[in-house]
Parts: structure tokens; C-alpha cells; sequence
């Protein structure tokens, strides 16, 4: 096999609409692991779903050596499907169990092949992932959304392949299934291409493959190593542009100084040329060789001057477009100590089954806390965010909530008007706002001139949380109790950065669901509550992968 794992050659792709994704894109993958960045919208998954074959291209060859895995976000799996038919083993384990019995057929060892350990495989595989208390003759249907991922990834890792492409296989996965998805990517040893948001996932990379304006830009070393020489290249770049516009303005300079010179000088010479009575044929050569000498200078100062813009423009290429959330909340404030929230034996059911383990579950919120709510999925914690909001009525137990407002982000974002524009919403949440103080502040959640105009639902995600964002913590009155619910799903590393930026400012008290480590200690999480077999408990935080 050559080096070489993936070939893409002068690749080319555009959707039905004549929308162009890809042109003449040319890159290699090889061995190990490669991790694919860029913004949402920039063709990631696009070219995996080309190099899998899912996707023609308009143009250009791919070219992939060996057997292909491919995992998308979203599996197209029937709920009546058992876990071994998904992990493709069923004919071979039904064939082994014939065969067990006393059936020596031909066709049955034609079935089995040389995978006579596949079940002992398929376990082991389960186990791995975290999947071992699954039976291989459970239904798709008796699973979380989770769970499935997973499973999806354990059938693609069973085929031994080559090359394995992933297209964001954390989301949705709680904390216990990344870890174990994240050891067995630690350990792959082929050609791995992988998309993912996930910064500790990242950080199991051997290089980071960034994709921007239509290009492939390879970084060795993890996610971690590629920040820090992203970050040295955009101060060098900020460098040099202020160094390329201090040369713009110094050039200009001179060129007017120049001209001004010029001027006084052929000032000077009519008046003398007048003074000393010389003839006009004589004189008017004179003034004419003076012109072409100025003109001349002008020429060389006009050619500096656009040399000098052409090394700004060079410069401006290589800086990145920075898109920072910068803010003050000081209205967000909660004084140390005020209880924000006190709830007492909560409890709620979902038909005849309790959610929670029996006396329900106690959680006291004081001052400017920052929470993160963690566990398996399905254990409750959305259900204990609209507890604690009011949108739920605990069956048993007390709530009690100080005054001020809640503020609640569902997983869904779905707080806003989606008919009406970002600006028209935010005036909705603070009527007594002035406009322009409005429209400065939408400019700090980067939403500047007509993209405050937009109407919210031809918004993207990262958008759509940036208004949701805005409108909920500049309301009137700013809310002092924060509840996220999976903040940074769905939401590329530009967008996870913003939030985290607006979270930084906000100096109320919070609590998060979210499976994303890196994200919750940027946030500054200081308090760690787990939610399992429907006990909430205090715990440590997590020790640090």
C-alpha cells in the first residue's frame, strides 16, 4: 500500500443550483490520524460524503487505497434492527449457531468464512466502546441516540479497514461514551480522517487538516499545537499589516511633500524666469522641462504608493478574519451568598416512572456559582434545567426561586421569533433600550449593519445562538440565573469560542449540561453535579484526559 491513504486531484464540486463548494482541490491523507477543521458551511462534510463515494464530483478524481470506513453524523438505521445485523456479523453468527447444531452445509461454511471468533470479536468491540451490557440480539429501537453512534462506529471498526473517515462522532455522546470513543481513536493505527468540534478528540490528532477559502492547509501535531501556531501566525500577520499600513501612510506622505515641493518650485521659476526678461520660446522650455520633472516624481511616488498597498493586500490575506465576542454585563450581577435557587425532594414522573430516585433530588444555587450538570444521557438533567426554571411543576417535593428573571437555552433555541429580524427581536427583550444602544450592542455579538436586519430563521446555528445570546442576556431585567441545556452542539469552534466569550462576561450564576470538558473548564465551571440512576451528587471535577 502506498503512503498515501486518500488521493483527492484537482477536485471539484458543486450542488445542482450551480453553487460552487470545491475547485481544484488537491491534497494527500496518509497514515495516522488527520483532524479536518474549518467554520460551518465551509464543505466538510461534503468532502467526506465525496471521498466515500456518496458524491460525485463535478471534477477532479479521488482516490482512496483499501478498505473505506465511513461513519456520517446521522445513521440512517431502521429501530428494528438488531445490534448484530447494524455491526453487519448476524448471517455469520447464525451460520455459526446452524453449524453448532449439527448443520455442516456447505453454504454455512461458505458464510463463516475465516471469522469462526466473531462473536468473541463483536463483544470485545462492544466492550471497547463502552457497549459490553448490550446483547447482540438487542433492537436499534431500545437504544440512545448515543448508543447508536456508537454502535455505528463499532460495525465500521469490525470491517478492519484502511481508511476510516468520521464526520463528528461525539455529539450527542455523554461524557463516559466520548472517553471510551476517545481511546479507541488513540489507538487506531490506519488512515484516519476525522471532522469533529471536539477539542479533547482533536487533541488525539497527529495533525490538524485546516480547511479555508478552498484550500487544505496541513499542521503537524494535535488540535493544541495547531491553536498556539495559528495564534503566533495571526499576531505576525497583525504585524505586518500595521507595518504595511505605517508604509501606505509614509508613502502618501512623501508624495504629497513631493508634489508640494514641485509646486513652489515652478512657482519660483515663472517668477524669476519673468524677473530676469529672458525670451518666451526660452522660457516656455523651461517650464515644460520643469512639468515633465514633476510629473516624473509624481509618477515614482504614485508607483511607491501602490506598491506600498499592493504589500498591505498581501498582508491582509494572510490575517485571519478574528470574530470575538467582547462584552460587559454588569447587570447580570448576583451578590456572593444570595440564594438564586432552592429546590427541595424534587420529583416528577413520566407516566408511572419516576425520574428520579426515591425523596427526589435536592439542589441549592447561591450567588454567582457556575455549574455543570453531567451524566448519561437519558438520566434527567433537562428535565432537572426546566425544574429549576418553572417550566416544569415538581409532583413532590418545593422550588423556590429568588427574585429576578431565569433564563433558560434549550438545546432546541427556539426563545426567538424566527419571522422577525435579530434587531426587532432584541427590542422585543429590551423595549427601553435606545436604538442605537441596541444596535451598538448587536454589534458586539458581531451581528453588524444588515446582518442585524436578518430575519432569525435564515440565521445558521452559530448565528442563531449569537441572537438568542444577545436577547437574553441584555434583556430587561438581565437575567440572574443562566441554564444552558448542550450549549456547543451542532456549533463550529469559531461559534464555541464566541459562546464562551459571552459566558465569560456574564456575571450571574449558571448551570450547563454539557459532555464538552474543555469547553466547561474555558467557562470557568467551578462546581460539578452529577446526575446517574437518578441521585444528584457533588462530585470532583473530572480529571483532565
Amino acid at each position: 500500500m502506498s503512503d498515501a491513504f486518500v488521493i483527492c486531484s484537482r477536485l471539484s464540486f458543486s450542488w445542482p443550483d450551480d453553487t460552487p463548494v470545491f475547485e481544484e482541490l488537491s491534497f494527500t491523507v496518509g497514515e495516522g490520524r488527520t483532524g479536518l477543521v474549518a467554520p460551518n458551511g465551509a464543505g466538510k462534510t461534503t468532502l467526506l460524503r465525496l471521498i466515500a463515494g456518496e458524491l460525485r464530483p463535478t471534477a477532479g478524481a479521488v482516490t482512496v487505497d483499501g478498505v473505506l470506513g465511513y461513519l456520517p453524523q446521522s445513521l440512517p438505521l431502521a429501530g428494528d434492527l438488531t445490534v448484530a445485523e447494524v455491526l453487519g456479523v448476524a448471517p455469520v453468527i447464525a451460520a455459526l449457531h446452524a453449524i453448532e447444531s449439527g448443520d455442516a452445509s456447505e453454504e454455512h461454511f461458505a458464510t463463516v468464512g475465516n471469522d469462526w471468533d466473531v462473536e468473541e470479536r463483536s463483544r470485545a468491540q462492544l466492550d471497547r466502546l463502552g457497549l459490553g451490557a448490550v446483547s447482540l440480539t438487542r433492537h436499534l429501537h431500545t437504544l440512545s441516540g448515543g448508543q447508536i453512534v456508537v454502535l455505528g462506529l463499532a460495525a465500521q471498526l469490525l470491517r478492519r479497514p484502511d481508511v476510516l473517515l468520521l464526520d463528528e462522532p461525539t455529539n450527542n455522546l455523554d461524557l463516559d461514551a466520548r472517553r471510551s470513543l476517545h481511546e479507541a481513536i488513540e489507538s487506531w493505527t490506519g488512515c484516519l480522517l476525522l471532522v469533529s468540534h471536539d477539542r479533547a478528540l482533536l487533541d488525539r490528532m497527529d495533525r490538524i487538516a485546516e480547511l479555508e477559502r478552498g484550500e487544505i492547509r496541513f499542521h503537524g501535531g494535535n488540535f493544541s499545537a495547531y491553536e498556539k501556531s495559528a495564534r503566533a501566525a495571526q499576531e505576525a500577520a497583525e504585524r505586518h499589516v500595521r507595518s504595511a499600513e505605517q508604509e501606505v501612510k509614509r508613502e502618501k506622505r512623501e508624495m504629497q511633500q513631493a508634489r508640494e515641493r514641485a509646486a513652489r518650485r515652478a512657482s519660483n521659476a515663472s517668477r524669476n524666469l519673468g524677473n530676469a526678461g529672458l525670451p518666451r520660446i526660452f522660457a516656455g522650455t523651461m517650464k515644460r522641462d520643469a512639468q515633465e520633472s514633476a510629473g516624473k516624481s509624481n509618477e515614482t511616488h504614485a508607483a511607491r504608493v501602490s506598491q506600498a498597498k499592493a504589500r498591505l493586500d498581501e498582508a491582509g490575506r494572510a490575517l485571519r478574519e478574528e470574530q470575538r465576542i467582547v462584552l460587559d454585563l454588569p447587570g447580570t450581577a448576583v451578590p456572593t451568598g444570595r440564594t438564586v435557587f432552592d429546590g427541595a425532594r424534587m420529583q416528577v414522573r413520566h407516566g408511572d416512572r419516576a425520574v428520579f430516585a426515591d425523596g427526589g433530588v435536592d439542589l441549592v444555587i447561591r450567588g454567582p456559582e457556575r455549574i455543570a450538570l453531567t451524566g448519561p444521557n437519558g438520566a434527567g438533567k433537562s428535565t432537572l434545567l426546566r425544574l429549576i426554571n418553572g417550566d416544569l411543576a415538581a409532583e413532590d417535593g418545593s422550588t423556590r426561586r429568588a427574585e429576578g428573571r431565569v433564563a433558560y437555552l434549550s438545546q432546541r433555541l427556539d426563545l426567538l421569533d424566527l419571522d422577525r429580524t435579530v434587531a426587532e427581536n432584541l427590542a422585543a427583550y429590551a423595549p427601553a433600550m435606545p436604538e442605537a444602544e441596541r444596535m451598538n450592542l448587536l454589534a458586539r455579538f458581531l451581528f453588524r449593519g444588515p446582518r442585524a436586519h436578518l430575519p432569525v430563521g435564515v440565521l445558521s446555528g452559530g448565528e442563531r445562538l449569537r441572537a438568542t445570546l444577545a436577547c437574553v442576556l441584555c434583556a430587561e431585567p438581565a437575567p440572574q440565573l443562566l441554564l444552558l441545556d448542550e450549549p456547543t452542539n451542532n456549533l463550529d469552534l469559531v461559534s464555541v469560542a464566541q459562546l464562551e466569550g459571552a459566558l465569560g462576561a456574564y456575571q450571574g450564576a449558571f448551570v450547563v449540561v454539557s459532555h464538552d470538558e474543555r469547553f466547561l473548564a474555558e467557562i470557568g465551571v467551578r462546581r460539578w453535579l452529577r446526575l446517574h440512576e437518578g441521585r444528584l451528587r457533588e462530585t470532583a471535577a473530572p480529571d483532565a484526559e
